[in-house]
């Protein structure tokens, strides 16, 4: 039996229930791990696991189609057969949370995989595959991770979740837009598959069931029982083009958009193996963090929307994205931020201590500038990403310059393209001091083709494609990094092949991307 199989199938399928040590219902008539099994935060002495019981996982009340608490074992192991395990327990689940478990491990050895699976309802689950990160200050030699954003249930097939799950990385990134809040027209005809409920979500209910919806895919499940993950957020999560707590529509009041917020907030921890404690400045909801691998690298996760200064250059009312003119002074305005000022200077702080050989910042927007034209030929900034917030981005450039941050390299999603930049001091000019690489979609229609004459004005571009749908991976050791960005053959194909774009490698030292 292959990984996936196992992942999948599961050999706990015939086994006893005894191996639990307690009691448990007879089998539910639907079974209860309809949304698979996931493993998150990782540290050098464990990780969170996560499950949800919903044999209904479209249950119209958002409950997942359980009615009273429910008794959830669980086991880790040193062995993928599950048979030397080193932890146990159970705990169970409540309304509140909509049956879903978040259950921190700890006291593990660092640097080496785990197993884990659950029982509930007389059944039990997949079995997924964790991993305690390297110990503080270990030299370890390498590190693989596998990134993706942009993943829409109706516009493709998420064939390539399956094929990250079969690479064998270490760690997953989800760059963003890991679900979309909105349903398209039914005038649209190309759509793979419908989502079969509320157009746009709205409350609590209806994006619980937009996530349990997409964890429903086999691929996506696949994913996250292959290899832990950690993952910042978008716009879709809540609404297109929000900014903190303002909605792209300027009539909604801030108190409305707020509870709306709120509530995507709440779905979102519900469906994601996160450490409880992400909840413990309710309604604020903190999901950056810093994540050590060893000497060899840190990663460090950022929140770009939450946080951030109302969106710039607003036009009629709209707070949507637009390519604005330069002279619009809400470009540069140093007061404005991305990321809030909180979150500002406890990244500067992070790049003063930071000692790892990489320093990988994984966040959801393009930090690169580019210069675009206005609708009337004018020079013109995209307003809804790093170019919408020029200050704040300066002051991370400056910052990373001065704390003299060894081999930062930044990873993004957002633009439905592949885009490998140099970003340098200056934003346009100046001396090249980080490296950046862009994501194209899972399977979100493709950025507009205008885009590619963009790119004489923007030479620090180095790569530009909008024509694939994929991920990218990216393997570290202490001398290089090596990024590829992995293409699916059809996202309207659900047995979709796998090949590679490009393949860029940074050295040690040397910021900038070279292909190879």
């Amino acid at each position: 039996m292959d990984r996936r199989e196992l992942f999948l199938g599961g050999l706990a399928a015939g086994a006893s229930l005894a191996a639990f040590g307690a009691p448990f219902r007879a089998a539910a008539s639907a079974p209860p791990f309809t949304l698979g099994v996931a493993s998150g935060s990782p540290s050098p002495d464990g990780f969170v696991i996560w499950t949800r019981i919903a044999p209904d996982p479209a249950a119209p009340d958002g409950m997942g189609g359980v009615t009273t608490p429910a008794q959830v074992a669980w086991e880790v192991a040193e062995d993928e057969a599950m048979r030397r395990i080193v932890r146990r327990g159970s705990a169970m689940t409540t309304p509140a949370e909509a049956h879903a478990l978040h259950v921190e491990i700890g006291g593990l050895k660092p640097d080496r995989p785990y197993w884990y699976r659950f029982t509930a309802m007389g059944e039990m689950s997949a079995i997924g595959r964790a991993r305690t990160a390297p110990a503080r200050g270990a030299r370890n030699s390498r590190l693989k991770l596998a990134m993706a954003s942009c993943a829409h249930w109706e516009t493709g097939w998420f064939s390539a979740y399956r094929h990250m799950a079969a690479e064998d990385h270490d760690l997953t990134l989800f760059l963003g837009d890991y679900i979309y809040e909105y349903g398209n027209p039914a005038t649209r005809t190309n759509l793979v598959r419908r989502v079969p409920m509320v157009a746009e979500c709205r409350t609590l209910v209806e994006y619980r069931n937009r996530y349990a919806l997409y964890r429903t895919d086999p691929d996506l499940q696949a994913l996250h029982a292959a290899a832990p993950c950690l993952a910042t957020w978008d716009d879709h999560e809540v609404q297109n083009d929000y900014s903190a707590d303002f909605s792209q529509i300027g009539t909604i009041l801030v108190e409305e958009f707020r509870a709306r917020r709120l509530a995507a907030y709440r779905a979102f921890y519900e469906h994601m193996p996160l450490r409880p404690s992400v909840l413990a400045n309710a309604p604020e909801m903190r999901i950056y963090g810093r994540f050590d691998y060893g000497a060899l690298a840190r990663i460090t996760v950022l929140d770009g929307r939450q946080y951030r200064s109302i969106q710039p250059c607003t036009v009629g009312g709209s707070r949507r994205g637009h390519v604005a003119p330069n002279t619009c002074a809400d470009l540069t305005d140093p007061g404005r931020s991305m990321l809030g000022m909180d979150q500002e200077r406890w990244l500067y702080d992070g790049f003063k201590t930071g000692r790892a050989r990489w320093n990988v910042i994984a966040q959801d927007l393009l930090v690169a500038p580019l210069a675009q034209k206005t609708t009337d030929g004018q020079p013109g900034t995209f307003t809804e990403g790093w170019s919408g917030y020029d200050a704040n981005r300066g002051r991370m450039l400056n910052a990373i310059a001065t704390s003299r941050l060894n081999n930062p390299v930044f990873f993004g999603g957002d633009m439905h393209a592949y885009f490998t930049a140099d970003l340098r001091r200056n934003g346009f000019t100046g001396p090249t001091i980080a490296t950046e690489f862009i994501g194209t979609s899972v399977t979100s229609d493709n950025a507009a083709d205008s885009l590619a004459s963009t790119l004489p004005d923007n030479p620090h571009i180095k790569f530009f494609d909008n024509r694939h749908h994929g991920y990218m991976t990216a393997e570290l050791t202490p001398s290089r990094m090596e990024t590829a960005f992995r293409v699916v053959s059809d996202r309207s194909d659900p047995r979709a092949t796998v090949s590679t774009l490009k393949r860029y490698g940074v050295e040690n030292g040397r910021p900038g991307a070279v292909e190879i």
